[in-house]
């Protein structure tokens, strides 16, 4: 079999040469046709193509060899596995989707939810007993019409007992209802050895609705020592809220803040491009200058970019503060984008980035929806099937050339939430927030409280596809 041509067009405006690989079928679409498509994208994009032999230009001697190999998979999700390198520890990220129409909502901010996200926890003391607790109330949902509240806790769904195995199939369907319960610190708030959680008759039944999540979630002004300290948490890189976000730093530049706390710990990332504006929006001494840069495969290097800091988007002026100092605050649930943020901030020794939290997830790749058409865009794509691919595509650096480890980015203050601090966010005595206005107070200064050991689950609800992903526009 010939070899596939390198073809570079920027962002992937490719057409991949289709005589290397003949069409296997013309008759409706396959099994084999999707597989061949799946094989045909990891091929050409994938970042990762050099560390696996199957994906070597020069694997198939002939067309014939090439349908065996397809025909050796079960499916097209066996073979897109099968493509990944080192899933436990290098690719933990790449995905394929056989429905591209929710994928893309989902990265517009269209998804079914009821507005609820949530941790899990083992009861204090059980290894077996498992309590949820709700992390994050969105605006404008059906859980904030039930007037439900960050901090409140529940032990049964449906009047099951939660256990760590049957989380995810009791939230499966689009109504549950939570058992709530009261947590008992027992007048003892600094120990959690001899706390309860105690089942209440109280019940809360919700409906998930297609529901667009606007990820710019709090804006807040807090006056600190006679100075103002800006507030924002943002919950997704969206692309189409960059107006809203914008718009949110307008606020905060009329009111003149001296600081500001980004509140990132639930932002599992999202577009590269409004990763590149709200650095521009925090800064602005820096325009023109390196943000990030991705880097691509071996047959895609002319294809390597830079992102740089600017002033406007889409004929808007940006609304930058200028700071030379920023507070982040960060969770395992801070990821890709959210990682790229930090990242690229710290390259500059103009601006001092002040991280609180834990650390974040480790993800510093970026991907992109690759569909079966000649070129692998949208337009064109293959209209018998809705299959796509999300693999990783280019790793992101910092103008020093430095990426995110893989175990995630160590905040400077570490503090974790846990089942008896979840405060009010945006509120001064939010324990994360708190620690950053005593590090403004302070000049600096921080007393590390005592964390308390709760035992947390890794269990995610509602888990949408796109999560921890950094995707390129």
């Amino acid at each position: 079999m010939n070899t596939i041509k390198r073809i570079t067009l920027l962002f992937f405006a490719a057409s991949l040469c289709t005589a290397c690989f003949e069409d296997l079928d013309d008759n409706p679409v396959t099994s084999t046709d999707i597989k061949d498509f799946v094989y045909k994208g990891m091929n050409y994009a994938y970042l990762y193509k050099e560390n696996k032999p199957d994906l070597a230009n020069n694997r198939f001697s002939n067309d014939s060899d090439y349908a065996s190999y397809l025909n050796g998979f079960e499916s097209p999700e066996s073979l897109f596995e099968n493509l990944i390198y080192d899933r436990q520890n290098v690719d933990r990220f790449s995905w394929i989707t056989n429905d591209y129409i929710a994928l893309e909502e989902s990265f517009n901010g269209i998804r079914k939810s009821t507005g609820l996200e949530f941790d899990f926890y083992f009861e204090p003391g059980s290894t077996t007993n498992v309590f949820g607790i709700i992390k994050l109330v969105l605006n404008n949902s059906p859980a904030e019409n039930q007037n439900l509240q960050r901090g409140q806790i529940f032990t049964a769904v449906d009047g099951v007992a939660l256990t760590e195995n049957n989380i995810n199939s009791l939230f499966s369907g689009d109504t549950y209802t939570l058992n709530l319960a009261n947590y008992n610190d027992n007048n003892t708030p600094d120990e959690d050895s001899d706390d309860t959680i105690e089942a209440t008759s109280e019940t809360v039944t919700l409906n998930k609705v297609a529901f667009t999540e606007n990820p710019v979630y709090k804006t807040e002004i807090l006056e600190v020592n006679n100075q103002n300290v800006g507030y924002l948490m943002y919950n997704g890189f969206t692309a189409d809220f960059n107006n809203q976000l914008n718009n949110a730093f307008a606020t905060l530049q009329s009111n003149n803040v001296q600081n500001l706390v980004l509140d990132l710990r639930y932002n599992p990332g999202g577009s590269v491009n409004t990763a590149t504006l709200l650095g521009s929006m925090i800064t602005g001494q820096f325009n023109g200058e390196t943000f990030a840069k991705l880097i691509y495969n071996d047959d895609l290097q002319s294809s390597n970019t830079e992102y740089r800091f600017t002033d406007s988007f889409d004929g808007n002026s940006i609304n930058s503060l200028n700071l030379q100092k920023v507070y982040i605050l960060t969770t395992n649930a801070s990821a890709s984008a959210s990682e790229m943020v930090i990242n690229s901030l710290k390259a500059y020794s103009q601006i001092e980035v002040v991280q609180i939290g834990v650390e974040t997830r480790g993800k510093s790749q970026a991907s992109i929806t690759i569909y079966d058409s000649p070129d692998f865009k949208r337009s064109g794509a293959n209209p018998l099937h809705t299959y796509a691919m999300q693999p990783l595509v280019a790793k992101t650096v910092n103008k020093l050339d430095v990426s995110v480890p893989n175990e995630g980015l160590t905040p400077d203050i570490i503090l974790k939430e846990t089942p008896n601090n979840y405060g009010i966010l945006g509120n001064a005595n939010e324990p994360l927030l708190a620690a950053a206005l005593q590090h403004i107070l302070e000049n600096g200064r921080y007393v590390q409280p005592r964390i308390n050991n709760f035992n947390k689950l890794n269990t995610k609800v509602d888990y949408q596809p796109f999560e921890n992903g950094m995707y390129i526009d």
